[in-house]
């Protein structure tokens, strides 16, 4: 085996491990924790609820976003909600990011957020609310 011939060996394992190694970094999962607080709601509706109202509470927290300062996103489509027990069947839940702890808070207080909620609560049967930051 010639220098030449073991250089070039040399050089081609550096090289598969460098690509092996830059493989492994790109393929790790990245995550963040951000600052920002999550106020999320699981609810039940009253029965006599209808869907057109169902959906103009949901329409309302949009309607908030695009109002209130300090709200930076919201999700309103409900995948799965865990229910206690069959009577207490919570079958909605929405989310709203604020952009931190003040905002929450400022948010509880605002006009358009006492507007909507007067709505809300005369269709809602009960809900449950978590407040969750980093």
């Amino acid at each position: 085996m010639t220098l030449n011939s073991t250089l070039r060996r040399i050089l081609l394992g550096c090289t598969l491990i460098a690509v092996f190694s830059a493989g492994i970094i790109v393929g790790q999962n990245k995550y963040g924790t951000p600052k920002t607080v999550i106020h999320t709601v699981t609810l039940k509706w009253k029965d006599d609820a209808t869907p057109e109202q169902r959906q103009k509470a949901l329409d309302g927290v949009k309607e908030m976003a695009a109002t209130i300062p300090g709200i930076k996103n919201v999700w309103l489509k409900t995948l799965k909600v865990q229910s206690p027990t069959q009577e207490k069947r919570y079958d909605t839940a929405f989310v709203i990011e604020f952009a931190d702890e003040a905002a929450l808070k400022a948010y509880a207080d605002h006009p358009a957020h006492k507007k909507w909620e007067e709505f809300y609560t005369s269709i809602r049967d009960e809900s449950r609310s978590h407040d969750i930051t980093n």
